[in-house]
């Protein structure tokens, strides 16, 4: 085995984990507090893609400029899913709000199909370009950026929800419902920023990711099914377990692809995805 060929292939795993990691923060977090399995997540990513691409198209804005207004515009997305749609099927059994979350999915898929169509975008000449050499070892600029986003927008969350009010009483109502209710925390609240997080993270990871690759209405179905492998490794419900998992996806994905075949990189992926729902249903986190 070549070590640079492996070192590579190690460094690729981290660089794309990172982008699972987030995606899966923000399923699991959704999850974990509500108990609410979201099917559109994969289409909220392309969602913020094409806001990414829509901006750097109509108003010059590179993806690096605009991801805070995406992110800002997902956090209000978020809120909008709880309060308009989520909010009416709390009470609902589990296979309506599946249900719900699925064709909500559909419904954003098929209306960004309809107005730009299957085809292939890409944003020309972002301001993330090239790649950083160190010996025989390429490191892309825009994945490596990525990663640094990811660490960044990880580490706030996880320091919002340790050391703050909300984030307090987030971790409470995961934990249980109706005794934070009885303690006073505004459950309905909790909800919605929530979402609001969630789907902000994955706005977050659907602007960076537009930076390096393709932006088309089906690049969601990919990436949702890594992110429930990623939570299902982790365990659903634990945000850390979520970085875990997307990170440990990233590298089984891309040191399969470098040592077996490129075709069958995914294929390994979900052949643990089935290994862990077999042997070890709870993840190896749980939930927090």
């Amino acid at each position: 085995m070549d070590l640079v060929y492996l070192i590579q292939a190690i460094i690729n795993g981290i660089l794309i984990g990172g982008v699972y990691a987030l995606i899966a923060v923000g399923l699991s977090l959704i999850w974990g507090v509500m108990e609410i399995v979201n099917f559109a997540h994969g289409d909220y990513l392309m969602a913020a893609a094409f806001f990414s691409y829509i901006f750097w198209l109509y108003m010059g804005l590179d993806p690096l400029i605009s991801l805070p207004l995406v992110a800002i515009i997902f956090l209000f997305i978020g809120f909008g899913t709880q309060k308009f749609v989520m909010k009416r099927l709390m009470d609902s059994p589990t296979l309506i709000t599946i249900a719900a979350t699925f064709a909500l999915s559909l419904l954003i898929r098929y209306s960004f199909f309809v107005v730009f169509k299957p085809d292939y975008k890409a944003i020309r000449d972002p301001l993330l370009q090239g790649s950083l050499h160190i010996s025989s070892i390429s490191i892309p600029i825009a994945k490596m950026v990525t990663l640094l986003v990811v660490l960044v927008t990880v580490i706030l969350l996880f320091s919002f929800l340790k050391y703050t009010k909300k984030g307090k009483a987030i971790r409470a109502t995961a934990q249980d419902r109706e005794v934070a209710k009885s303690l006073g925390v505004n459950v309905e609240q909790i909800f919605l920023i929530t979402w609001g997080l969630g789907i902000a993270c994955v706005g977050i990871a659907g602007t960076m990711l537009s930076t390096f690759y393709y932006v088309f209405p089906l690049m969601g179905i990919t990436f949702v099914l890594i992110a429930f492998a990623s939570v299902t490794l982790g365990g659903f419900g634990s945000v850390h377990g979520a970085v875990f998992g997307g990170l440990v996806i990233g590298l089984i994905q891309q040191l399969g692809g470098a040592f077996v075949s490129p075709a069958l990189k995914d294929v390994f992926v979900f052949i643990v995805f089935i290994l862990v729902l077999m042997f070890k249903p709870m993840g190896f986190f749980g939930k927090y």
